[in-house]
């Protein structure tokens, strides 16, 4: 990818270039504020993989049609980072930091995969998904609000 946005716009975040994770990837055209993110935004073969298996795995016709959709802009829009070999070494730190945090690998292996690449290239990784990478050593966690949920205390008002 260019470095721009579905709507054509180019984000300005904090960081020159970042990873972007599988949810973070879905909901980008949904996101409130693109500035948030990358100046060029990157995604890994495992996020490619991922949204590979939706639409095999999609309950309706519908459901296939939309994630069908977002595997192939996906294509479209970027060139994945593949898991190499410096990746698969990275993968050996996160999976002993995850055992250290008391955290199964297993369980995350999508996500342990998809920050081993993030770790190996030296990136920041973007997600709406936070916690999924919490106890990850030398992980560089960037936070994109989730447009799916409300913010913190949003009903206490």
């Amino acid at each position: 990818m260019t470095g721009t946005l579905p709507d054509g716009s180019t984000p300005a975040g904090s960081q020159p270039r970042g990873l972007l994770d599988t949810s973070t990837l879905i909901l980008l055209p949904r996101l409130r504020d693109a500035s948030l993110l990358p100046a060029e935004p990157l995604i890994s073969a495992i996020t490619l993989a991922e949204l590979s298996l939706g639409p095999l795995v999609a309950r309706s016709g519908q459901e296939r049609a939309a994630r069908q959709a977002h595997l192939q802009q996906a294509e479209a829009d970027f060139e994945p980072l593949p898991f190499d070999a410096a990746a698969a070494r990275s993968f050996g730190r996160v999976a002993a930091s995850l055992r250290r945090a008391g955290r199964k690998t297993t369980a995350r292996a999508y996500d342990a995969m998809i920050a081993a690449v993030a770790m190996a290239h030296d990136l920041p990784l973007y997600t709406c998904d936070p916690d999924g990478f919490a106890g990850i050593d030398d992980l560089v966690v960037i936070p994109v609000p989730d447009p799916d949920r409300r913010p913190a205390n949003a009903g206490d008002r």
